[in-house]
């Protein structure tokens, strides 16, 4: 699971015992924050590896509709969001049917959320290929719908937005398993 999360070139040493991709060390500016978007994404994808649906829907910690299957499925939303309505303003619906958010529809699967996942993932690499990080989209939702932002910015976003839900699943694969430390 983890190895379809592919890391940018840049002088990385390489991967973790894990698989996941090493951001480079080095290297120019978009090199590294694509290494740490991707590393990130690799990290949500190692936290559901090995797991069954019944164990991603788990709400493991508060609140009770938190579980990976969910953050999963709200990070496909997130991508979405950030590369396609934002940074290329289309106009196109929520990856999953209005208002589910975090939560979860009894039909769908792990391997189907992954894959609508993934998918968004090569879709904003399409939308952002060839292009500048001062290059700029515009905000869809309130309180700030119109202002301008760089593709550094969303990027950067990316990347905490990652990091902060990367947190919410070690608690949770933990809970469910024990496993620590991806």
């Amino acid at each position: 699971m983890v190895g379809t999360v592919r890391c940018v070139k840049g002088t990385a040493p390489g991967a973790l015992p894990d698989g996941r991709p090493v951001p480079p060390l080095t290297g120019d500016e978009r090199s590294q924050l694509l290494g740490w978007l991707d590393f990130h994404r690799a990290t949500l994808a190692a936290k559901c590896a090995g797991l069954s649906d019944e164990q991603v829907r788990r709400a493991s910690a508060e609140p009770p509709a938190l579980t990976l299957l969910g953050l999963v499925q709200h990070l496909a939303e997130v991508e979405r969001t950030w590369f396609q309505r934002v940074f290329a303003g289309l106009d196109v619906p929520p990856v999953f049917e209005e208002g589910t958010g975090y939560a979860l529809a009894p039909e769908r699967g792990l391997g189907e959320v992954l894959t609508a996942w993934r998918g968004e993932i090569a879709r904003g690499r399409e939308l952002i290929a060839g292009r500048s990080l001062e290059d700029t989209g515009r905000l869809v939702d309130p309180p700030m719908a119109g202002l301008e932002v760089s593709l550094r910015w969303v990027l950067l976003h990316l990347v905490e937005e990652y990091a902060r839900h990367n947190g919410h699943a070690d608690i949770l694969r933990e809970r469910i398993d024990g496993v620590t430390g991806v």
